[in-house]
């Protein structure tokens, strides 16, 4: 049984390390970050948690909620 959760820890871990190291890539000896764009989707999920949070009063989540499904 303990073998069996050393094993599943040390995958999980592998697993996270290589989520961790998707978002450099190597290019000419260097390290390049790739950026991904958010969808229009998480852009007004995070919208709606800066507003949720105090972040963003009601006028201003409106106005970029506006502003983002005219784009």
């Amino acid at each position: 049984m303990k073998r069996l959760i050393v094993i599943t820890l040390m995958a999980t871990g592998f697993a996270l390390w290589l989520i961790g190291c998707g978002t450099d890539l190597k290019v000419g000896g260097g390290t390049k970050t790739v950026q991904q764009n958010p969808t229009l989707g998480q852009q007004l999920v995070d919208l709606q948690r800066s507003r949720d949070s105090g972040a963003l009063t009601d006028a201003e989540f409106q106005a970029q909620k506006a502003r983002l499904l005219a784009q």
